[in-house]
């Protein structure tokens, strides 16, 4: 892998998910964009040191590169869990931890160079974050107005 793939992928990384990112930090949520970009960052040179791990020594041993990017998600769930907060009945920064865990896959799909599947899925992260974010709010401004739905 030259350089110039692995800025590319590095850079993709910083830009996908800090669109993410912005989206939570718009919404003042703690982790917002900085914190995203960090874990998608810190996900796809996993991925990367992990290919490049492999590359090094492919003929001299049996090396699953995918082992390393399976140790990035577990991690990463440890982090989510920290986004999540219970008040009460109510339990606040599930969408955040959510955005975590998918950042941190974009990462690792940007790091082996899955690039249409890190496009694809920060669009419908992105999607899922502000249209039905939109459309929950006024399904369920209805539904407090005593309106019926459907």
């Amino acid at each position: 892998m030259d350089d110039k793939q692995i800025i590319t992928r590095l850079v993709l990384a910083l830009v996908l998910s800090g669109a993410i990112g912005l989206e939570r930090e718009v919404k003042r949520k703690n982790a917002g964009l900085r914190t995203h970009i960090l874990v998608c960052l810190g996900s796809c040179l996993m991925m990367l040191t992990s290919l490049y791990i492999f590359d090094i020594y492919m003929i001299q041993t049996e090396f699953d590169p995918m082992r390393l990017a399976a140790g990035v998600i577990t991690g990463i769930g440890f982090l989510g869990a920290g986004a999540i907060i219970r008040y009460g009945e109510a339990v606040r920064g599930l969408t955040t931890a959510a955005t975590i865990w998918i950042v941190a896959g974009v990462g690792i799909a940007l790091g082996c160079g899955f690039y249409k599947g890190a496009l694809y899925t920060t669009g419908l992260t992105l999607f899922a974050l502000f249209i039905l974010s939109w459309l929950e709010r006024s399904v369920t401004k209805e539904c407090k107005n005593g309106k019926e739905i459907g």
